[in-house]
């Protein structure tokens, strides 16, 4: 077998990420034929597919916004942390998660490790301001959800943040 640099073979990985995990399988075992020399489909080696199910698994954490109600401004604590809002723009949370965005909003609203503003105040995901990040490895997450926060804040947006 040719040795190959991981992240080579992570960037043929990240095509598949988006296909269910059978149709990912076979993808890899062209691309393992392709890349060991091998002719039509090979059945990848145990190492290609524990990196495939790692790959897989590293990009399953999402960045979303939730729009809140601007009855959240009658809280003291949400406004004086705002000074800088512009009422033209909604109030948002803006949050990480390892669920999909729709999964982790209808636990906000059930009151299942929630955020305050958002159980009481969340009313929809707006998808135009968070879904071209989506998916991402927790790391990216991580950093995506404070510079999303900062972008929203830097547009006049009422952002809260964990």
């Amino acid at each position: 077998m040719i040795a190959m640099p991981l992240h080579a073979r992570e960037k043929s990985l990240a095509e598949a990420l988006s296909m269910p995990f059978s149709t990912c399988y076979r993808l890899q075992g062209a691309y393992c034929a392709a890349t060991c020399g091998g002719a039509g489909w090979a059945r990848p080696s145990s190492t290609l597919r524990r990196e495939a199910r790692q790959a897989i698994s590293r990009y399953r954490h999402n960045v979303y916004v939730v729009e809140l109600s601007r009855d959240v401004l009658y809280e003291p604590k949400f406004r004086k942390a705002k000074p800088d809002y512009d009422p033209a723009k909604p109030c948002v949370y803006v949050g990480m998660t390892g669920l999909s965005p729709d999964e982790r909003f209808d636990k906000h609203k059930a009151g299942f490790k929630s955020n305050k503003f958002v159980r009481l105040y969340g009313v929809r995901l707006p998808p135009e301001l968070y879904e071209m990040y989506n998916p991402m490895p927790y790391e990216g997450a991580r950093e995506m959800e404070v510079e999303l926060a900062i972008g929203l804040k830097e547009e006049g947006f009422g952002v809260w943040q964990d």
